[in-house]
């Protein structure tokens, strides 16, 4: 499949399904009240999404890259973020577990896109040579 725009990329759909999910979560009314947990969990969410589309943009593959990584972290903070969650008891157990893998498929999906992209830049030196 081509990639011709951000919302094609499998890792963008995902990181928007992981930021539908935390802000679904966000809106019960133990979590809602916390202001400060609500609003990084919501934003680390949004950044994994949001660096993806704006890498796209970038000039480069190693930019590119450059973002991935950034959207990558986000979801490493997503996960961090929800064991607050479930230590303040603001979601359950299977929640916790269910957007835990969220994260976790859509970190694995951005990384396995940096490695296309690092392949891709590799294997187009050796043919330029």
């Amino acid at each position: 499949m081509k990639i011709e725009r951000f919302e094609d990329i499998e890792a963008w759909q995902l990181a928007r399904n992981l930021t539908k999910t935390v802000y679904h979560l966000t809106k019960a009314a133990k979590f809602s009240q916390d202001y400060g947990l609500k609003r990084q969990i919501q934003e680390a969410a949004g950044s994994a999404m949001h660096n993806i589309a704006e890498g796209f943009d970038s000039e480069t593959n190693a930019e590119f890259v450059r973002f991935l990584r950034y959207a990558k972290r986000s979801c490493t903070e997503v996960q961090s973020e929800l064991y607050v969650a479930l230590d303040e008891s603001y979601i359950l157990e299977q929640e916790f577990q269910d957007t835990y893998e969220q994260a976790r498929r859509t970190r694995a999906a951005i990384r396995g896109f940096i490695n296309y992209l690092k392949k891709y830049e590799t294997n187009k030196k050796t043919v330029e040579l």
